[in-house]
Formats: C-alpha cells, structure tokens, sequence
C-alpha cells in the first residue's frame, strides 16, 4: 500500500472522525489526524511538527493539540502533542498510546489503531483540559492529508 488514498476507506474515516468527536467532548483539547504519503528527506518528527504548526495546532488556547501524523509509504506515525498537554501528562503516557497503536497497526488494523490512539489521548486530556461553558471547538475534526 502506497497511496494514502488507500489507506482508509471513507467509512474508516467517517469512523475515524467520529472518535475525534467523541473523544474532544469532553475536553477543550483539540486533536487531528494527518496522513500523507512520506515523510520525505525530513526527519519523521521534525516533518510532524512541520505539520502541527501548519495546520494551526500551535495556536489553541491551552496549548493542548494532539497530532497524529502518518507516513503511509514510510509506515512509520508519530503522536505529537503541544507543550501544555505535554507538561501535565505521566512520562510513558506518549509511548503507551503509541505501543496501542502499534499492535493495531502490525494486524493491518489501520482505522481501529487511529481510534485507539485518539481515544487514548481525550481521557488523558478530559483530565487535564475538562470541558467547560466556554470551551469552543478551535480546530477541524477532518483528516487532513498532505
């Protein structure tokens, strides 16, 4: 598989940004989901942080934007969380989300590792960023592919 065309089916993706939904109901934390081809020449985590400021993930009030970027033809992803989510949550909170998408996606299970991980990220940022009165939704809950 090399096109990020088919890597979900546009109901993995209905189901993908349905768990983005669920998952930010509860938090005035913002998540995304990018997929794109490669990585290129770039640095898989330098290209993700290209990506997050891109897509204005940088510019959340409480600093609290999750990424979930995914190089299809590199099979390699990297979750990148900005600098008030990473300040609050537990050391391994990063690498255990990672590692429950990991074990998806070496089944092929790509759109059930995505929900897994977006998942993983709203309960932790429920507990840090609750929702409140105020809260506004900043950012797009659409898979963004480049």
């Amino acid at each position: 598989m090399s096109k990020v065309e088919d890597f979900l089916t546009k109901k993995d993706e209905e189901e993908i940004i349905e768990a983005i939904r669920k998952a930010e109901k509860s938090t005035s934390g913002e998540i995304r989901v990018h997929i794109e081809k490669t990585h290129g020449a770039a640095d898989i985590f330098d290209r993700s942080m290209e990506v997050f400021h891109l897509l204005k993930m940088d510019n959340t009030k409480e600093e609290n934007g999750v990424l979930i970027y995914v190089a299809v033809e590199d099979r390699d992803f990297v979750i990148y969380g900005d600098s008030g989510i990473n300040s609050v949550v537990p050391t391994d909170f990063w690498e255990s989300t990672k590692d429950a998408i990991v074990a998806q996606f070496k089944s092929g299970n790509f759109k059930q590792g995505l929900i897994d991980g977006i998942l993983s990220a709203g309960k932790e940022l429920q507990k840090h960023f609750p929702w409140s009165e105020d809260n506004v939704n900043e950012l797009p809950n659409t898979i963004s592919k480049g």
